[in-house]
């Protein structure tokens, strides 16, 4: 199969622009989700905040939000883990 035929980038074995779900985890506060959704938009214009799904940990402490975007490219979803990482109330960007 050539790859005309086959658009998948083989750094990533992702096709773009397909819906690329990221689950960014901290601790609880009431503005974390907001803030989480302002960077997703810096980096996925189209992010429809509305469709963010968030889950509380068992005992409370942590917030998990997961944000799925329609991803362009890999340096797209690579600048954007990078600014949730390095966002000192990420623990954890998956």
């Amino acid at each position: 199969m050539s790859d005309q035929q086959n658009p998948v980038n083989p750094e990533t074995l992702l096709e773009f622009p397909c819906k690329f779900p990221i689950k960014i985890m901290g601790e609880r506060r009431d503005d974390f989700a907001q803030i989480m959704v302002e960077i997703v938009l810096r980096h996925a214009p189209d992010f429809n905040p509305e469709s963010v799904e968030m889950r509380a940990s068992s005992g409370g402490k942590y917030l998990s939000v997961t944000c799925t975007i329609l991803a362009t490219s890999k340096p797209q979803l690579d600048n954007l883990y990078r600014e949730l990482t390095a966002h000192p109330l990420v623990k954890v960007a998956l």
